[in-house]
C-alpha cells in the first residue's frame, strides 16, 4: 500500500516520495465527452469561508471559496505535481521591476478577462480591490478582509493605474518577495460591489470574480455550491464538473463515515486509522510531498519559559517524530527544521533535530528545572482545521512526550478561525494572555510566507504574524539580503543562512511536515495533487 511506501522512504530518506493521481484525463483535450456530475467535499473547517473577496479559515478558505471565485493578478501553477509549485500569470499578464527603481513594479494586465457579472477587468478593478484593503478613507474599504490578508502583503507601499491595462506599485523598499505576497490578493467586481448597494455582506450573497467558479448557494455552517464560468478567460480552466458542494465536517471520523456512507465523495485529511477501511471499500487515498511544517510557534515575551535556548531545545529533543508518524498512519515526513534536508534553504544547521530525552533532560537541569520543578507552559490549538492534520491527538501525544522530560504543557482548545484570530492578534493580546505558543501549521511554499513573516521584527503581531515578537537584528540582516536578492540563487545562500540561524537557535518546536492525504471516492476522475497548499477541481469530473 502507499502507505507503507510512504513509511519506509521516509525512514530512509525523508524527502519526497512519488505523486499519486487519480487519472492522466489531462493530457486529453478540453471538453471532451465527460459526464461532469456533482462533487462533494467534506471539508475539515467548522464553517463555510467567507465569500466576498478575502477568505477566512486560512488556506482551506482560499482552497476551498478563495481560489474558486477568483484570480489574482499572480496564480499558482497548480498543475505541478512532479515539482513545487511557481508563479505564473494570472490577471497580470506580466510583471517587471522598474529598471530604474528596485522599489518599483510594473504589472501588464490582461485583456479580455470578464468578472461573473459580465463586467470587464481592467486597472481601475486593481486599483478598487487594493484601496479595499489598504486605504480606509476609500468608501469600499473592508476592515474585516483587510484582517485577513493585510499581513500577507506587507511590502506593499503605493499603487497607481498607468493606463487601462497597467498598474505600478510601489514598495518600502528593494523587495524581490513581492510577488509571492501579490499571489494572495484576490479581485472582486467593483460592479457587482455597487450593485448590491456597496454593502460587502451583500456582495457576499451573490459574489463576482473572475475565477473558474461561480457561487450559486451559500448556507453557513452548513454547504456552498458552485458551478462553472464558462466565460472564465482561461478556457483549460473552465470545470468539467456541473457541481461542487462544500460541507464543514471538522471531526475526522465524521468526515470518514460521510465518505464511506456516500454523503460525500472527497474528504480533506481522513482519520489514518480508517484508512485500511477505506482502502478496503475502494476509495482511493492520493498524497503529495507538501509545503507544510507542523509546528509550535513561541512567545519571546518576558517571563516565557520558551526564551531560554536550552529549554527549546529541550523540548525538539523530547518529541517522538517516528511515534507521530505511526500515529499519522506513516502520512507525514519528520522534521528537521522548518524545512526539509534536501531544500535548497535548509542550509547547515549544527543542532540535529532528534528523539533523545535524556538530552532534554539534561539541558533542562542545566537551565533549572527538573522533575521535581517541571518547565510550565501553555499553548493554544485548534480541534481542526487547514493543514492542523489530527491536532488533538497529536498534541496529546506531545504533551506526554514534553511531560516526560519535565515540561507541563497545557492545552486550550478552540475553534480554526478563532486560533487564527489569536494567531494575528499575537502573544501580547489580551486574549492570549497565559499563552506562551501556539500551534498554527505553516506553509513554506516561498520565501515570505516560510520565513520573513514569523522572522521579521518590524513584522510583530499585529502588524504581521510574528506571533511571539521575536526580535534579533541579525535576523533582520540575513532577512533584508534575501528579500534584496533579485538573483534566485544568490537569495536561495541568503535563506539558507536564515535556516541555519532559525534550527541552531531552536526558534520553534518542530514535528512533521505534512504530506496533505485526501480519500476519494473511485468515481471521481481527473484530479492530480500538486505540491501546494492550494488545488484546482477544474480538471475532475465524475465517471
Amino acid at each position: 500500500m502507499l502507505r507503507n511506501k510512504i513509511c519506509s522512504y521516509v525512514k530512509a530518506t525523508a524527502i519526497a516520495f512519488s505523486v499519486v493521481t487519480l487519472s492522466t484525463v489531462l493530457a486529453v483535450p478540453y471538453k471532451t465527452a465527460y459526464a461532469g456530475g456533482t462533487l462533494k467535499v467534506g471539508m475539515t473547517a467548522a464553517d463555510i469561508p467567507t465569500s466576498f473577496g478575502q477568505p477566512d479559515n486560512g488556506f482551506e478558505g482560499f482552497r476551498f471559496m478563495g481560489l474558486m471565485l477568483y484570480d489574482g493578478l499572480i496564480n499558482w501553477d497548480l498543475t505541478a505535481v512532479d515539482r513545487p509549485s511557481g508563479l505564473i500569470p494570472g490577471l497580470a499578464e506580466s510583471w517587471v521591476v522598474d529598471p530604474n527603481d528596485s522599489s518599483k513594479w510594473i504589472f501588464n494586465l490582461r485583456k479580455g478577462a470578464k468578472f461573473h457579472d459580465g463586467s470587464e477587468f481592467d486597472a481601475d478593478a486593481v486599483i478598487f480591490n487594493f484601496d479595499k484593503l489598504f486605504d480606509k478613507d476609500s468608501p469600499q474599504y473592508s476592515a474585516r478582509q483587510a484582517s485577513l490578508v493585510n499581513f500577507r502583503i506587507p511590502a506593499v507601499k503605493g499603487w497607481k493605474k498607468i493606463d487601462k491595462y497597467t498598474v505600478e506599485f510601489s514598495t518600502k523598499g528593494p523587495d524581490s518577495f513581492f510577488p509571492y505576497q501579490v499571489v494572495y490578493i484576490l479581485m472582486a467586481s467593483p460592479k457587482q460591489w455597487a450593485d448590491t448597494g456597496q454593502d460587502w455582506n451583500k456582495f457576499a450573497t451573490t459574489p463576482s470574480g473572475t475565477g473558474p467558479w461561480r457561487l450559486t448557494q451559500l448556507v453557513p455552517r452548513e454547504r456552498a455550491e458552485f458551478v462553472p464560468f464558462e466565460g472564465h478567460w482561461d478556457k483549460t480552466r473552465v470545470p468539467k464538473l456541473d457541481k461542487v458542494v462544500t460541507l464543514p465536517i471538522p471531526d475526522p471520523n465524521a468526515r470518514t463515515a460521510a465518505l464511506l456512507s456516500g454523503q460525500v465523495d472527497w474528504i480533506e485529511a481522513p482519520a489514518p486509522d480508517a484508512i485500511p477501511r477505506m482502502e478496503s471499500e475502494g476509495m482511493t487515498i492520493v498524497s503529495n510531498v507538501y509545503p507544510h511544517v507542523w509546528s509550535y510557534h513561541l512567545s519571546r515575551l518576558p517571563g516565557s519559559p520558551w526564551n531560554d535556548v536550552r529549554v527549546r531545545k529541550a523540548a525538539n529533543l523530547a518529541i517522538d517524530r517516528e511515534g507521530l508518524l505511526i500515529l499519522l498512519g506513516g502520512y507525514a515526513i519528520a522534521a528537521k527544521g522548518h524545512v526539509t534536508p534536501v531544500d535548497p534553504w535548509f542550509g547547515t544547521p549544527s543542532f540535529d533535530i532528534r528523539y533523545d530525552p535524556a538530552a532534554a533532560k539534561d539541558l533542562l537541569k542545566e537551565a533549572g528545572f527538573g522533575p521535581d520543578n517541571p518547565v510550565q507552559t501553555k499553548i493554544l490549538i485548534s480541534a481542526s482545521g487547514s493543514g492542523q492534520m489530527l491536532p488533538l491527538q497529536m498534541n496529546e501525544f506531545i504533551q506526554q512526550n514534553l511531560k516526560e522530560v519535565g515540561i507541563d504543557l497545557e492545552i486550550e482548545v478552540m475553534e480554526w478561525q478563532s486560533l487564527l484570530d489569536r494567531w494575528r492578534a499575537g502573544a501580547k493580546a489580551p486574549q492570549s494572555e497565559g499563552a506562551h505558543a501556539i500551534n498554527v501549521s505553516y506553509t513554506t511554499q516561498d520565501p515570505f510566507s516560510g520565513f520573513t513573516r514569523f522572522l521579521r521584527s518590524d513584522l510583530a503581531a499585529p502588524q504581521g504574524v510574528n506571533f511571539g515578537h521575536y526580535n534579533d537584528p541579525e535576523m533582520d540582516r540575513l532577512l533584508k539580503g534575501a528579500s534584496a536578492a533579485f538573483d534566485a540563487k544568490e537569495r536561495d545562500k541568503w535563506l539558507a543562512k536564515v535556516h541555519t540561524k532559525e534550527v541552531d537557535e531552536a526558534l520553534f518546536i518542530w514535528m512533521v511536515h505534512d504530506v496533505a492525504p485526501r480519500a476519494i471516492h473511485p468515481k471521481v476522475k481527473g484530479y492530480r495533487q500538486a505540491r501546494n497548499w492550494f488545488q484546482s477541481l477544474t480538471s475532475v469530473y465524475i465517471e
